[in-house]
């Protein structure tokens, strides 16, 4: 089976970069195994080997009390909608400039 990397980035999982209840997502290329790349799409499937491997590295790399202390600021509600307030006026202020 050869590589594409066109195909591949028609399969990457989309569904959680669009996802704005989720942290930024970003674009990772790493090199496998080739046998371990075909087992990944047969067992795993397409669009879910993202997901996947962040759920098995999540753990090694991000403490668990980080993730609760991003959960419990996303439900402060007056500290959302100020960041969503400073984040419009940033947008307004790239408007005023000249073009």
């Amino acid at each position: 089976m050869a590589f594409d990397v066109h195909q591949w980035e028609r399969y990457d999982d989309v569904k959680y970069v669009n996802d704005v209840t989720s942290p930024m997502q970003k674009k990772l290329t790493i090199s496998i195994d080739e046998a371990v790349y075909e087992a990944l799409h047969r067992k795993i499937g397409r669009g879910r080997i993202s997901r996947f491997l962040e759920d098995l590295a999540r753990p090694y790399v991000i403490p668990a009390d980080m993730d609760a202390a991003y959960q419990q600021m996303a439900q402060d509600e007056e500290r959302e909608q100020a960041a969503m307030e400073w984040a419009e006026g940033l947008v307004g202020d790239v408007s005023d400039e000249p073009r």
